[in-house]
């Protein structure tokens, strides 16, 4: 047997890093995952978020009321909307997730005051992530009462002039599994979609089969057609697989339609199946996609709000997040699931998910061609 040789295991590294030199694509994944997750870990995470959208419902504007707002929101939890809004105003944008709390103050609130009466302020919180709204209730649970001059001054005695009455909407016990369930049927979706079409196209190149493909009249989009409705009815075996799980394992409530959630499925199951038939025309080998994958899913699991609330990212990271198919249908499929949104609610959330797939599937069309070419 021939000894071990520093020489030719030097030659052995010195043709890995050659390899890995002309294997451009895979050295930046293997660069820029690290340094993704450094970033989004070091900067986009906040377990704690500040600033929270609050709508307030106030009939009267006296001194009290505003002296216990100003309060409130130096906690730095709050951050009120401008202008006044009704109880049924303030419900909606609740409900459609544009405010994380409502402050609704009674009738006659500094009159009861004065009188005694110990008024009730009324403060409901969007529950859905008890992650998201859990610092802010406890902040308000130690609220200073008793030391606010213009309350003192009204009423002397040494009690509380008011009380303060917390509902949690949505999910009024804080179990997790609500709002965590209902995610993973999205992050699952995209994890599974993106996968298995990125590699569709590049199976195709290493078994030799495109050109067979190449040599039919085939078009470009009737072959991406062909590739997505297979893997979009195996996506709808897997939502039912979750929603049967949720129902009857997790308990998860079920408010709304699930006939609306299954429609809203399509779009974005399209989405991603799209999202990986790009990556499968810009990838050399099956690796390559799979790695490209990961490197889409990544962001889409961070930046979405599944995993760590939406709103304690920072403004960049929420851009992002936006750009995300998975961030609009966590806001659909829980606002369905367990605010009972309908179809003018999630409306919003909708079309960027579309606006996504048109995009992806027009470059990827546009790759695929320069493929056959």
């Amino acid at each position: 047997m021939n000894r071990w040789s520093l020489r030719r295991t030097l030659a052995m590294v010195s043709k890995e890093f050659i390899q890995m030199r002309r294997d451009r694509m895979t050295f930046a994944i293997m660069i820029g995952i690290p340094v993704i997750q450094l970033t989004l870990f070091g900067y986009a995470i906040n377990t704690d978020p500040k600033n929270l959208p609050t709508a307030v419902v106030v009939h009267e504007s006296s001194a009290a009321s505003r002296s216990i707002l100003q309060a409130i929101e130096h906690s730095g939890y709050f951050r009120f909307l401008p202008g006044q809004v009704s109880h049924s105003e303030a419900d909606h944008l609740l409900q459609t997730g544009k405010v994380q709390f409502i402050v609704a103050f009674p009738p006659r609130f500094s009159e009861k005051i004065m009188r005694g009466e110990h008024p009730s302020i009324l403060i409901e919180a969007d529950a859905t992530d008890p992650v998201a709204a859990g610092n802010a209730l406890s902040a308000i649970a130690q609220f200073p009462v008793i030391n606010l001059p213009e309350l003192q001054q009204a009423n002397p005695s040494t009690g509380p002039p008011f009380g303060i009455t917390i509902h949690r909407r949505y999910n009024p016990e804080g179990i997790s599994q609500y709002n965590i369930v209902p995610g993973l049927m999205g992050v699952i979706l995209t994890m599974t979609m993106v996968l298995v079409t990125a590699v569709a196209i590049t199976r195709e190149h290493e078994k030799g089969t495109m050109e067979y493909l190449l040599v039919t009249p085939v078009q470009p989009l009737e072959v991406m057609a062909g590739k997505l409705i297979p893997y979009i009815l195996v996506g709808y075996v897997q939502v039912f697989l979750i929603l049967l799980a949720a129902v009857y394992l997790f308990h998860v409530p079920i408010r709304g339609s699930i006939w609306l959630v299954l429609t809203l499925m399509l779009p974005f199951i399209a989405a991603n199946l799209s999202m990986g038939i790009t990556f499968s025309t810009l990838s050399k080998n099956q690796m390559q996609a799979m790695q490209m994958s990961f490197f889409f899913f990544l962001p889409s699991i961070l930046l979405s709000g599944f995993m760590f609330p939406f709103r304690g990212m920072p403004e960049w990271a929420q851009w992002i997040g936006e750009v995300l198919p998975l961030t609009h249908f966590l806001r659909m499929v829980r606002g369905i699931l367990l605010k009972e949104s309908g179809w003018l609610d999630v409306l919003p959330e909708l079309w960027p998910i579309l606006l996504f797939f048109v995009a992806a599937i027009t470059i990827g069309a546009m790759r695929y061609r320069r493929t056959l070419d």
